[in-house]
């Protein structure tokens, strides 16, 4: 038969009173010394910094100038400037190492690397559904704590800047090669129409030509915008490109052009932007069916960003996050340039049917009017270029930074160190001395029950 065991606490009291001096001292040396041991225990202080993220982040493109002009999305990502990324880009050694080597090591050869200076030293937490990272850092004396906190936001602004002046300075290149291309091809065409209207002594057509210029109008800017987006888009893929060279990342084809969904994406913004032309010979810019029109075909590219943007994700997941973003910006650079050219070749094919329309017109005036279509796309190509390299140079000196300062690290008191607690590690002394005289009682009290 199993006996339930009882304690009697009042004669446990009772005992451990009896042994008051023993229970007493168990509990006083302890705290004493805990006491002891805060007092032993190196100082630490903390310097805290606060920064705010940029709402959305610039890709690698930095088009968002004529993405706006044209309303198409040409491979923005708002993922690189996620705070998560931020706090993971500012424990990198390219942002750690210098402070640890600013830092008076008693040892060198005890000399910690970023990743364990990061984790020992630092505390870099987002807040909760705001675009603030808070830095703290641990120092041995005040001046450290700071110098290490301010030295995290600093270096992180540094490589920020550096990276994206690169980066611009790379699309800005390859787009003056493109300029230059198209410079030379808008003075050809110039040439042409000029050496024909000597020729046919043509220089103003009649009114019936008048009009047919109006209806292709709408056509000759649809494709020069076509052809600008293609342009810009392969500068950008260029770009990414020899940045994945760089990182000898190695660009795998994933056969963007060939999946279904976006294929059937594509074919939807072709649609709307020969939808877009027929609206333009009726309809202004700010007339509601145009601005619907554009903001359909505005969703659709974005849509076609987020699907090529999906694909690479799910076969490119070895590689680290970096050049993960840079083959998306590659391969939706190449999506939407697919999908501008496509449109093209679609408002060239509406345009041929307008131009055999309208051909009733002496075949003198034909060949003015195609000229002269020639020149304008050519040279509404050229201006949209010279503008968008124009706005990229802008954007390189005005965005050199990805996060703002909003509280500048603080030097900490000297008298207030936040570490070691000394009221926390004496309390916690304290208990252990309690449960320590607990069961010194407990144990007597066993003794005597035997």
């Amino acid at each position: 038969m199993e006996h339930e065991e009882s304690i009697d606490l009042g004669r446990l009291m009772h005992i451990m009173m009896e042994r008051k001096k023993i229970t007493g001292g168990l509990v006083a040396g302890c705290t004493v010394l805990a006491l002891g041991v805060s007092f032993i225990l190196p100082k630490q202080y903390e310097s805290t910094a606060l920064v705010q993220t940029r709402s959305a982040g610039k890709d690698i493109s930095g088009a968002a100038a004529m993405a706006a002009a044209m309303g198409v999305n040409l491979g923005g990502n708002s993922s690189n400037a996620s705070p998560l990324n931020y706090i993971e880009l500012m424990k990198s050694r390219r942002v750690l190492d210098p402070i640890i080597d600013q830092i008076d090591w008693p040892d060198e050869k005890k000399k910690p690397d970023a990743k364990e200076f990061a984790k020992k030293n630092l505390k870099i937490e987002n807040t909760k559904q705001t675009n603030l990272i808070t830095v703290t850092a641990t120092g041995r004396t005040p001046e450290e704590a700071q110098s290490i906190s301010q030295g995290v936001v600093d270096n992180f602004l540094t490589m920020q800047t550096e990276n994206s002046r690169q980066t611009q300075s790379l699309l800005v290149q390859f787009l003056n090669e493109r300029i230059e291309t198209a410079r030379q091809e808008s003075d050809e065409a110039a040439q042409k129409l000029a050496a024909f209207s000597r020729e046919h002594k043509m220089y103003s057509p009649d009114d019936q030509a008048k009009f047919a210029i109006q209806q292709l109008d709408a056509y000759d800017k649809a494709i020069s915008d076509m052809q600008v987006q293609q342009k810009s888009a392969q500068a950008q893929y260029d770009v990414a490109t020899q940045k994945l060279g760089e990182q000898k990342a190695g660009s795998a084809s994933y056969n963007i052009n060939d999946n279904p969904t976006v294929q059937n994406i594509r074919s939807q913004i072709v649609a709307k932007e020969v939808e877009l032309v027929g609206l333009r010979q009726k309809y202004t810019d700010n007339h509601p069916s145009v601005i619907a029109a554009e903001r359909q075909r505005n969703k659709l590219s974005q849509s076609l960003s987020e699907e090529v943007g999906a694909v690479v994700g799910s076969n490119a997941a070895s590689l680290n996050s970096a050049q993960m973003e840079l083959l998306k910006n590659q391969a939706i650079a190449q999506a939407q340039a697919s999908a501008a050219a496509a449109s093209e070749a679609a408002i060239r094919g509406k345009k041929a049917e307008k131009e055999q329309e309208l051909g009733k017109l002496p075949e003198d005036m034909m060949v003015y009017l195609q000229l002269q279509s020639d020149a304008a796309i050519k040279k509404q190509i050229y201006t949209n270029l010279v503008q968008q390299c124009e706005n990229d140079k802008i954007q390189e000196a005005m965005e050199s930074m990805d996060i703002q300062i909003i509280d500048a690290a603080n030097l900490p008191d000297a008298d207030k160190p936040a570490a070691p607690r000394k009221k926390l590690i004496t309390a916690i002394g304290f208990v252990i001395g309690c449960l320590l005289s607990f069961g010194y009682g407990l144990i007597c009290y066993k003794r005597e029950e035997r």
